[in-house]
C-alpha cells in the first residue's frame, strides 16, 4: 500500500486538464503532491529524481536509468495535433532560421527529424529563450508547443502541423508524452493513478465545459475531442518505439 507522499509532475497546459480533473476527484489526491511545469522541466525533474512520476515527453525515456511507463494514457495524436506547429511568415523551404520551443524535447526532436526526412530542408537551427516569438519574422521560423502554439498559430501566414507531417511521413499516430516512473511503485497506486486518469478523460465534456471558459479564443471541444487522444493503445506504443528508434538511428540532438 503507498506510504508516501508521491511526487507527480504535470503538464501545465490545456491538453492535460482532463488527467488533472481525474485526479483532482480520486482518492489518491491526498496523496500526491502535484507540480505544473512544461514538458522540459518535467522530463529534468524525472531525470533529476525531484520528482517519482510524470507526464513527461517520450523522447527522455531512453535517457533514464531507469523507466516505468505507469499507464494506458498519454498525449497522443493521429494525424493534424494542432498545439505542435512550425510557423512562419515564408514558406518553410525559404527559412534559413528555425527556433526550437525551449518548453520541449519530444516535439523539437520531431521537429528535426521531420525537416531531414520528409521536408527535406535544412534551416540553422537554434535552441529558443524564452521571449523568442518576437524574433519570428522574415525568413525566421518557430517551434511552437501547447496553449502557445494553439494561441499564436493565427498570427503567421504559414503553418506546419507537426502531427499531420508525422502521420504522412510514417502512416502512424504519434505519442507526445506518457506517465513514466523512475522507479517501480505499488501496483495498488498504480491501479488506482490509471482508474483516476480514465475517470478524467471519461468526463471530458465536464472538463471541456470548465476549460471553454478559461480559454475563450480557443474551440476546446474540437481540440481535446478531435485533435488530441488520451489513449495509449499497442498501436501508438509500437509507434513510439518506431519515433524513439529513428531518433537514436540519426542521433537528432535533444538539449
Amino acid at each position: 500500500m503507498l506510504t508516501e507522499k508521491l511526487r507527480v509532475g504535470a503538464v501545465s497546459y490545456l491538453n492535460t486538464k482532463p488527467f488533472l480533473f481525474g485526479l483532482k476527484h480520486s482518492p489518491l489526491i491526498d496523496n500526491l503532491q502535484i507540480g505544473l511545469q512544461h514538458p522540459s522541466m518535467i522530463a529534468k525533474q524525472l531525470l533529476n529524481h525531484e520528482i517519482d512520476l510524470g507526464l513527461v515527453p517520450v523522447a527522455v525515456i531512453p535517457r533514464l536509468r531507469e523507466s516505468h511507463i505507469i499507464s494506458d494514457f498519454g498525449i497522443c495524436c493521429d494525424g493534424e495535433v494542432s498545439s505542435v506547429v512550425i510557423c512562419s511568415q515564408v514558406p518553410l523551404h525559404e527559412a534559413e532560421k528555425l527556433f526550437l520551443d525551449y518548453q520541449s524535447r519530444t516535439s523539437s526532436a520531431l521537429a528535426q527529424l521531420l525537416l531531414k526526412d520528409y521536408w527535406k530542408v535544412n534551416p540553422r537551427i537554434v535552441q529558443a529563450s524564452p521571449g523568442y516569438e518576437k524574433q519570428i519574422m522574415g525568413k525566421y521560423a518557430g517551434l511552437f508547443i501547447g496553449d502557445r502554439a494553439l494561441k499564436l498559430k493565427e498570427r503567421y501566414d504559414y503553418c506546419y502541423d507537426l502531427g499531420s507531417a508525422w502521420k504522412k511521413f510514417s502512416g502512424m499516430p504519434f505519442v507526445f508524452a506518457c506517465w513514466v516512473a523512475n522507479r517501480k511503485l505499488d501496483e495498488d497506486f498504480l491501479e488506482s493513478f490509471n482508474r483516476a486518469l480514465s475517470f478524467g478523460v471519461a468526463h471530458l465534456d465536464e472538463v471541456i465545459e470548465q476549460q471553454q471558459l478559461e480559454y475563450p479564443e480557443i474551440d476546446v471541444r474540437d481540440y481535446l475531442s478531435t485533435k488530441i487522444q488520451f489513449v495509449l493503445n499497442e498501436e501508438k506504443k509500437r509507434a513510439m518505439n518506431y519515433f524513439l528508434q529513428l531518433l537514436d538511428k540519426q542521433q537528432v540532438a535533444l538539449s
